[in-house]
This record gives C-alpha cells, sequence and structure tokens, in this order.
C-alpha cells in the first residue's frame, strides 16, 4: 500500500480509550493481589475499542475492505480516510478530490478499489492502493445519497440520489450503463448478491426491487415502512433484504425470487432516528445472525435476528451514530458517527447466543 506523505497533512491517529485500558487489564484478587482471570478477547485488534480520530466534520459512511484488513471513511470535509484495521490502526491515505460532502464509501470485491457517493452530483471511483481518482461518473443533478457495489459477474456501480434518479455505472464506459426513473429522491441502493437487481429505497417509504435483465418500471415494490428508507444491506446468503428508516424501525425483507405473500419478516425496535434525519446505514452479522445499527441517541443497537432482542446497545460516541458495518470474519463493530469520530470494537457473539 502507497502510505500516506508528510505533504498529505494527515492529522488521523487511532488510541485505545482509557477505559477500555482499564477493562483490557488483569482482574486482581482484592484480598491477595493475585492474578486470578485475565479478560476474554474475541479479536485480534490491539484492544477491545479503538477510537480513531482525524475528520474535521461529521462522518457519514464507513465499511470494512472485503478482507477486513482495512476500512474507508467519509465526511463532510469532502474526504475519504484509508485505515488499516489492525496495529494501530494508521491512517495510510487520503482521497481528495470531491467538492461536496462524500455520503457513502463501498469497496470493490476485490477491495482494490473503493466508490463514493457526494453531494457534489458525483460518483467517484478510487485506487485503493495508490489514492489516485480513476473515474468521476457524471449523471446525477442533485446530491448522490448512495452508492453500492455488485459482488459477482463483472463489476458495476449502482448509485441513487435527490434527482429520483438510479444510475447503473461500469468505469470502463465513459456514459452510464442505464437510467431508472423514479418519482422520488433516492436515500439507499443495493445490489442483489447475484447482481440481478437493484434494490432502492427513499422518501415515499417503499422499497423498490429493479430488474437489470428487463430494465424499465420497478418489478415489485415492499410496504412497511411509514417514514423514509435510510438504509439498505442485503444478507449474506442472499436470500433478506435489512432496511432502516425514520420510522425508527428497522426491517428484514424476503427478496427470493417468486415469495409469496407480505415479504417482511422480521421488524426491530429501539434505534430511533433523530432532528437530524441523517440517513443511518445498517448491517448484518457475517453469519447473518445478528443486525446492527447507529442510533440518534449516540449508541450502536445489536439485535440477535431469532429472538429480535437487543443484545447491545453500545455507548462511546458523542453524536448521532450514521453507520455501522461488521468485520467479514472476526467479531468487530465499525461505526462513525456525527461527532467527527468512528469506533472499532470487538464483541462476543458466542456469550449472547448462550
Amino acid at each position: 500500500m502507497k502510505r500516506a506523505s508528510a505533504n498529505d497533512q494527515v492529522v488521523a491517529v487511532a488510541k485505545r480509550p482509557r477505559d477500555d485500558l482499564q477493562s483490557a487489564a488483569l482482574v486482581k484478587s482484592s484480598s491477595s493481589g493475585a492474578v486470578i482471570k485475565q479478560v476474554q478477547r474475541t479479536s485480534s485488534l490491539t484492544a477491545p475499542i479503538m477510537l480513531l480520530t482525524g475528520h474535521q466534520s461529521e462522518v457519514f459512511s464507513a465499511k470494512f475492505s472485503p478482507d477486513g484488513s482495512h476500512l474507508a471513511s467519509g465526511s463532510f470535509d469532502r474526504l475519504i480516510y484509508l485505515w488499516d484495521t489492525y496495529g494501530e490502526c494508521k491512517n495510510y491515505n487520503v482521497l481528495r478530490g470531491h467538492k461536496g460532502a462524500v455520503l457513502e464509501v463501498q469497496w470493490s470485491a476485490d477491495g482494490k478499489r473503493v466508490y463514493s457517493a457526494s453531494s457534489d452530483q458525483m460518483v467517484a471511483a478510487w485506487d485503493a492502493e495508490t489514492g489516485d481518482r480513476l473515474k468521476k461518473c457524471k449523471g446525477h443533478t442533485s446530491f448522490v445519497n448512495s452508492v453500492a457495489v455488485s459482488r459477482n459477474g463483472p463489476e458495476l456501480a449502482v448509485s441513487g440520489g435527490d434527482d429520483n434518479r438510479i444510475i447503473l455505472w461500469d468505469i470502463r464506459q465513459k456514459n452510464p450503463v442505464h437510467v431508472f426513473e423514479d418519482k422520488y429522491q433516492i436515500t439507499s441502493v443495493v445490489f442483489s448478491k447475484d447482481a440481478s437487481t437493484v434494490f432502492s429505497g427513499g422518501i415515499d417509504n417503499e422499497i423498490k426491487a429493479w430488474d437489470l435483465r428487463k430494465p424499465g418500471h420497478a418489478s415489485y415494490t415492499m410496504q412497511g415502512h411509514s417514514d423514509t428508507i435510510t438504509g439498505l444491506r442485503v444478507s449474506p446468503d442472499g436470500g433478506s433484504l435489512l432496511s432502516n428508516a425514520m420510522d425508527n424501525t428497522v426491517r428484514i425483507w424476503d427478496i427470493k425470487p417468486f415469495a409469496a405473500g407480505n415479504r417482511m419478516l422480521k421488524l426491530f425496535e429501539g434505534a430511533p432516528h433523530g432532528l437530524e434525519k441523517h440517513l443511518l446505514k445498517p448491517c448484518w452479522s457475517s453469519d447473518g445472525d445478528f443486525v446492527a445499527t447507529g442510533s440518534a441517541d449516540r449508541s450502536v443497537v445489536v439485535w440477535e435476528v431469532q429472538s429480535r432482542r437487543i443484545v447491545y446497545k453500545l455507548p462511546g460516541h458523542k453524536g448521532c451514530v450514521t453507520e455501522v458495518d461488521w468485520h467479514p470474519t472476526e467479531p468487530i463493530l465499525l461505526s462513525c458517527s456525527n461527532d467527527k469520530t468512528l469506533f472499532l470494537g470487538e464483541v462476543d457473539p458466542n456469550e449472547v447466543k448462550n
């Protein structure tokens, strides 16, 4: 990886919060002072919690690379930071070029590129190793709220914006591959696992499925939310869709082909939205047993899918938690906030399953 130089004026740092240094310490007997127990660690992080600072404004999006060794974050400060997950969580590159807030970041399936959506009406593709911008995708006429990248087949990106457009991109081509027109502003987009369908959510409270093999109108819609959809994520097995909305609910939907009846499977509560109206983005655990999202009450909320019970409500942030992402191979949660910071924290899924 090309590391950031002194000319980049990188001020990002990571540290272990004081409370977590204490929690990682050995437990001693109060009478004899003998060591009797060591706190159980569940990940390869340097400490149970790592605090990442450096962004100069609200952080709207943060995601792990496909192999979990790095992460990317995007902020109102117009910058994208690339970080190491392990060790001291060094900030090794800063991607510069957007003229507006970076509203969402995504990694390519092979981890070689980072895609970004911005309020400057652009979608950009970046080389994750050199930090060079590979492509400026022009086609939106208003804020681009969301971007997603295909995981199978040819590498495609899809974006959704306040211009009511869902645009399909191939960075090898000059012009968009296809443009879907909706009646309302689009706030979130995501590909199905096989990349044959794009799911979108917007201010009309509906989730729409767009079949890329039959470009035109949405093939079906999923109704149930009563306020703006803020984030969408497909499950690891590809059979379910996770959604968050400003109605203060998180829901799981059946997106298997030819599903009969009501597609809504589960509803979760306990993660309120705030007056800021941020687009809070949820995530699945790598095994699909848990879902998580950020909350306006400054916490990260984790539910067990089967029981729908809250198993973790993690504090630490001093502002609304805008996005949460789960590490692909370890029980590590990444969160970012409008308090300008990111946290990496380990959890113990085996403990809450028992």
